[in-house]
């Protein structure tokens, strides 16, 4: 298991290398020159001013210099200075990742605590007209595009257009949890649903297969031909065989989701590392979309790992 456990470390940090220096250079292959962004609009900008300024921000040397020097910063956890908000990316990165990560991590959970039962309940019911419709439910899931499902949300639960008796709920914004606890999770519920629908559509349908594979199992067959309870059978051996693959997808879907909170924080205007991220690509602000990619990709990786270790953890057969 330590081997294992060292072998899937190792292939992480190569990973990061490797995605550290594709983002270096394909971000600097951007078209635009964040220098004359900076220096304003003006067609015929100060040559003195654009040599200055170049000079002042390091892109005047060669880019593999550039190269060099940003990763032996960026290994002591210093990945320079946005060019649009004069201040460190690490700064920025920080004040905008803990939103991403709770939109994420509660997303994960509705998702999980939807899909899963629904995934169970589907594969035990096979057939019938209940299984249809979680079935169906699920297709259109995964179907109906996260933006698309967003501005349903607003239309439903927000604007309230139907007139329906119920309170709604803000369209978007952000209000930290120390000013109000309350208003926090009332701009939380619409962007963390919108995502976790169609998550949890995912998970049920991996878990119905899951549960479906393992319900065919020779094993199964001959716990029961020995008379052991049904529910016994369900919860000890099939639940247990069938959730191995299913944490497998549940946890790539955690590093998916830091990536995918895009068009979610743009719909709900969510200020967190997706919203900057495109703001910084905007503005080419080049240390500042290195390091939102950078500590996107890092989430996303570490995420696999973790997960990597868990099933092998869970399944003997993965070491």
């Amino acid at each position: 298991m330590t081997k294992f456990i060292v072998r899937r470390s190792a292939i992480a940090v190569l990973l990061l290398f490797v995605v550290s220096s594709i983002v270096f250079l394909t971000v600097h292959m951007m078209p635009g020159d964040p220098v004359l962004l900076m220096l304003g609009t003006d067609s015929n900008p100060d040559p003195q001013a654009v040599e200055a300024l170049r000079k002042e921000l390091g892109l005047d040397q060669p880019i593999f210099t550039q190269y060099v020097n940003w990763m032996l910063n960026a290994l002591q956890g210093n990945l320079g200075t946005s060019y649009s908000e004069h201040v460190p990316v690490m700064q920025s990165i920080g004040s905008r990742l803990p939103r991403t990560l709770e939109l994420a991590g509660v997303s994960l959970l509705l998702a999980c605590i939807i899909g899963l039962p629904l995934g169970v309940l589907s594969a035990l019911r096979r057939g019938k007209f209940s299984d249809l419709v979680m079935t169906t439910g699920a297709s259109l899931g995964t179907s109906i595009p996260v933006y698309v499902l967003g501005y349903l949300l607003i239309i439903l639960f927000s604007l309230n257009v139907f007139g329906w008796n119920i309170s709604t709920l803000p369209s978007s914004g952000y209000v930290n949890f120390s000013k109000s606890p309350s208003a926090h999770f009332q701009r939380l519920i619409l962007p963390a649903v919108a995502l976790a629908l169609g998550l949890a559509a995912s998970i049920m349908r991996m878990t119905r297969s899951s549960m479906l594979d393992a319900l065919s199992a020779e094993s199964v067959r001959a716990l029961r031909a020995k008379g052991l309870p049904e529910h016994n059978v369900i919860i000890r051996h099939v639940i247990r065989n069938a959730f191995i693959p299913v944490v497998t997808v549940i946890g790539l879907q955690m590093g998916n989701l830091i990536g995918g909170t895009v068009l979610c924080e743009t719909v709900f205007n969510w200020p967190g590392l997706a919203t900057l991220l495109v703001k910084a690509i905007n503005q080419r602000d080049y240390p500042l979309i290195q390091g939102c990619i950078l500590v996107m990709s890092s989430v996303f990786i570490l995420t696999n790992m973790v997960v990597d270790i868990i099933y092998g953890v869970l399944d003997p057969r993965a070491r």
